[in-house]
């Protein structure tokens, strides 16, 4: 089942964040205001377990639904049939993730990928990795990177300013809300699944937290 109206705008519900109860010493702090940045969130490295840690430190996130499909499953009272929703949540300044959430109706179906997606977030650095551009640039990636999910395999390499995101449907959404301004990307294997193009997008641009540094080779 393709959903028609492919961009979701969340209201969020000030009044329910005021009433908001931490259940997590990360909740806690943050409702304290002892954590005041996402920046600030990332350096505690704790998992994120709380959606309303997000609403608070990022106001500003947009959610975009990639896909709606329609899933069945035999139970002991017979055929239950649930909704299933891909969708894609970013403030295109660095910050990305995409959830996966079933419900009985398409709204309940969104709104849990939107939670999910929220525990999920990953940061992008960005960069000028291509060489007709100068060094100091944000405009896209410091280098070439590769991200794989099942069958698909995705790789975004930096492209230079006036270029614009070079990408199909599903990879042009992930990298414009994340943020990006320009890349080429390439896709190979299975690319009409949207949730592999989708989750291999953001493993590639994942990776880029990953890299080793000269100091980390010399602390080894």
């Amino acid at each position: 089942m393709k959903f028609k109206k492919d961009r979701f705008t969340s209201q969020r519900d000030t009044s329910a964040l005021q009433k908001w109860v931490p259940k997590t010493a990360l909740g806690k702090a943050v409702q304290a205001g002892q954590i005041k940045t996402y920046d600030e969130l990332l350096a505690t490295e704790k998992p994120i377990l709380e959606p309303e840690i997000i609403d608070t430190l990022l106001p500003d996130l947009a959610d975009e639904v990639l896909e709606i499909r329609s899933t069945q499953r035999m139970t002991a009272y017979g055929r239950k049939q649930q909704m299933r929703a891909v969708v894609l949540v970013g403030n295109r300044k660095g910050v990305i993730a995409i959830g996966i959430g079933k419900g009985a109706e398409v709204r309940d179906a969104i709104a849990e990928g939107v939670k999910n997606a929220k525990k999920r977030l990953v940061r992008v650095p960005f960069g000028s990795g291509s060489w007709e551009d100068l060094a100091g640039f944000t405009n896209s990636l410091p280098r070439t990177v590769i991200g794989k999910s099942g069958s698909t395999q995705i790789s975004i390499r930096p492209a230079p300013r006036g270029v614009g995101i070079v990408a199909g449907k599903v990879a042009k959404k992930v990298l414009e809300l994340a943020g990006m301004q320009d890349a080429w990307t390439f896709t190979k294997g299975r690319t009409r699944n949207v949730l592999n193009v989708a989750q291999a997008c953001i493993s590639a641009l994942d990776s880029l937290n990953h890299l080793k540094t000269g100091t980390d080779l010399k602390a080894q």
